[in-house]
């Protein structure tokens, strides 16, 4: 049996005017690159806030370089969920803080620069599925009682964040507007695609 490939027309988006506006595929990769970028600040910006305390999430008090834990305040209060015990014994220990915190900044210049986004997302990934059990959506009530104030039992913004993680490494994201292709081009690299 022969398998037929047929290709389907270039869509060109076109202005009022008539003439070609960019073509599809380069929007699509700034889309991309803009998502990529600001995935990559969220990640960067939370490393910043817990090593300086900048005042939004944590005060300067609490900060990292001031002798605060960036674990300690998060995982001593989780409520909800089958870990509780296990977060509560990591909170603030000194390998689960460097972890957390090279996590982040890990995460966050691989995506902000475009390189090694395979093994960021999969890192990443695997983060926010240890914050998404930390916080236990499934929850309706939290130990003590109260309502755990969860909106949703599985989709939350830790999913969101990983699937946006997985798909603009599996898109190579880093091409544009970052420094993909050259990291791509390094040697070890060719050799390594899972360093892609």
């Amino acid at each position: 049996m022969a398998v037929h490939h047929t290709h389907a027309p270039r869509l060109t988006l076109r202005p009022a005017a008539g003439r070609p506006l960019e073509q599809p595929t380069s929007v699509v990769a700034g889309l991309a690159a803009g998502a990529r970028l600001t995935i990559g600040a969220v990640f960067l910006w939370a490393f910043l806030d817990k090593t300086f305390g900048l005042g939004y999430a944590t005060r300067r008090a609490g900060a990292w370089v001031e002798g605060g834990s960036p674990t300690r305040g998060f995982l001593s209060h989780v409520s909800a969920g089958p870990f509780q015990t296990t977060f509560h014994h990591w909170a603030g220990q000194a390998w689960a803080d460097w972890m957390f915190m090279l996590g982040l900044l890990g995460i966050g210049l691989a995506f902000a620069g475009g390189v090694g986004l395979r093994i960021a997302a999969t890192g990443g990934t695997l983060l926010l599925a240890l914050m998404w059990a930390a916080e236990w959506p499934p929850a309706r009530h939290l130990a003590g009682g109260a309502a755990s104030g969860s909106t949703n039992p599985v989709a939350d913004y830790h999913l969101v964040y990983a699937l946006l993680l997985i798909l603009l490494a599996a898109v190579g994201a880093g091409d544009c507007w970052g420094l993909g292709r050259r990291w791509a081009a390094l040697p070890i690299v060719r050799n390594h695609a899972w360093l892609r």
